[in-house]
């Protein structure tokens, strides 16, 4: 793992203080499009949260039969995918022997452009690869397949008190996006990503091969290459991933936080690690603190919060969220505060977290599977963009059992105009900052982009045996 030293600190906190106020932009020209985006929420009202509602009831049924299909039951399925894989020998002349998942691009949950699948490709059709193969309880181990989203897993763990170690909040997402991708949670400051708590991957190579990869087998390579990999190496049909034991509840403090946005990020910093920037650099070689904050030694393991995230609403305001989780007997003794946050009525959770800017300091109990999905109602906060009235009171009580609208029919009612309007004037992009670099980076986003909120979440970084997409920069390494 990353390991933070003194070296290069004060500069990049000195020329953080040092920014420059935000350029005065020119205001910009309405064109057209903006007119069909203030009313879309008419075709989101009217045709895709019905559909997405049913859409989901069809998936849970499915799911509930994925339950019972088994890992063997599911093996000629991996085969024949195998068998059939359309190598580039083997290809049309029609195509260009290029390979690449059937997947339509607007049934994705990301935003970008995937025009490389509407070219000349050889698609394999991997739609049904969507089950819960296994839940080992002895080698604390979920055996998946890449369309198993979160929601799904979930479902399945948490009443028997066990959880996946990393939870992305937003149900829709799946194994493969967050290995093939990024996948981070509130969890990651102590496991790391989401690729980083896999065991194994079943990959079937481009020649077509199928073959399982592992950290210390022959293919030891290909399992530390395939995160971030985007699907360029293979194609992923299952993965063994670790577990951890949870409990019913999980503890949230919410901590106010008002100042310069120097300071905002060193009270983050401070919520996880106890100490400002600076003090953790000077005490890191004591203390055994790495650079994402995660503590090294048994003692400080033991304050380390399970859970760790800052949402920043404005450049002087901040709510910096710390979590445990604590079972229904904690939970349930007198004057302590359960909030069902999973309920269709509940006040969006950025919301509810903003409210402490007023509060003061508090601190609840939320149960955890609500916990790990409380920003898919809202979608962190791009729901207000689509439907601006859907966080009103008397919408979340009427209709907001009918929330969120799913992505891909979100995307399969844009016009191209809108399409390309989001493109050029909407910003929703993941940024890994080094920790030290942290107060540069928000005050260099607040100078070129001025836009708010920003959700902040630190997330372990190891060292691997080989050269991968993402590793340590050179001089903090620590094993």
């Amino acid at each position: 793992m990353q390991r933070r030293g003194l070296h290069g600190v004060q500069p990049f906190l000195k020329q953080a203080q040092n920014q420059q106020p935000p350029r005065i932009r020119k205001l910009r020209k309405k064109t057209i499009a903006d007119y069909p985006v203030k009313l879309r929420w008419i075709p989101v009202l009217s045709f895709v949260l019905p559909i997405s509602l049913i859409f989901d009831l069809v998936g849970y049924l499915k799911q509930i039969i994925s339950f019972s299909k088994s890992y063997t039951s599911a093996a000629p399925a991996r085969w024949q995918c195998s068998q059939d894989y359309p190598t580039p020998a083997a290809a049309p002349s029609r195509l260009d022997g290029l390979v690449c998942t059937a997947r339509k691009p607007y049934v994705t949950v990301g935003i970008r452009n995937m025009d490389y699948k509407r070219a000349r490709r050889c698609e394999v059709d991997l739609s049904a690869f969507n089950n819960v193969l296994d839940i080992d309880t002895t080698r604390m181990i979920a055996h998946v397949e890449p369309l198993v989203s979160m929601a799904q897993i979930t479902r399945l763990t948490v009443p028997m008190n066990l959880s996946l170690a990393v939870v992305p909040e937003l149900d829709d997402l799946t194994v493969g996006v967050l290995i093939n991708g990024y996948g981070i949670e509130g969890s990651s400051n102590i496991y790391g990503l989401f690729s980083d708590t896999v065991v194994s991957y079943e990959i079937v190579l481009a020649d077509g091969r199928l073959v399982k990869a592992t950290a210390d087998n022959e293919y030891a390579d290909l399992f530390y290459a395939i995160p971030w990999s985007q699907g360029t190496l293979g194609l992923l049909v299952a993965a063994e991933i670790k577990l951890i034991q949870v409990k019913q509840y999980v503890k949230l403090r919410y901590l106010p936080v008002r100042g310069t946005l120097n300071e905002l990020a060193e009270a983050y910093i401070s919520s996880f690690t106890g100490s400002t920037p600076v003090d953790n650099y000077k005490l890191h070689a004591k203390s055994g603190i790495n650079e994402l904050g995660c503590c090294n030694n048994h003692q400080n393991m033991e304050l380390q919060p399970e859970f760790v995230e800052t949402i920043i609403y404005s450049p002087t305001e901040a709510v910096c969220m710390t979590g445990w989780y604590a079972s229904s007997e904690e939970a349930k003794q007198n004057g302590n505060h359960i909030n069902r946050q999973g309920w269709w009525f509940k006040p969006w959770f950025y919301q509810h977290a903003e409210t402490a800017l007023q509060r003061g300091e508090f601190v609840e109990y939320i149960p955890t599977r609500d916990y790990y999905h409380r920003h898919t109602k809202s979608y962190f906060w791009e729901g207000k963009l689509i439907l601006p009235f859907a966080d009103q009171a008397w919408f979340r009580w009427l209709l907001g059992w009918l929330m969120p609208p799913k992505i891909p029919f979100l995307k399969i009612t844009e016009a191209p105009a809108i399409c390309n309007y989001y493109h050029e004037n909407h910003v929703l992009q993941d940024l890994l900052v080094p920790l030290y670099k942290l107060p540069a980076a928000l005050e260099f986003s607040h100078q070129e982009l001025e836009l708010y909120p920003i959700w902040l979440c630190p997330h372990k970084l190891y060292k691997h045996p080989v050269k991968t997409m993402l590793y340590p920069e050179q001089g903090f390494e620590s094993h």
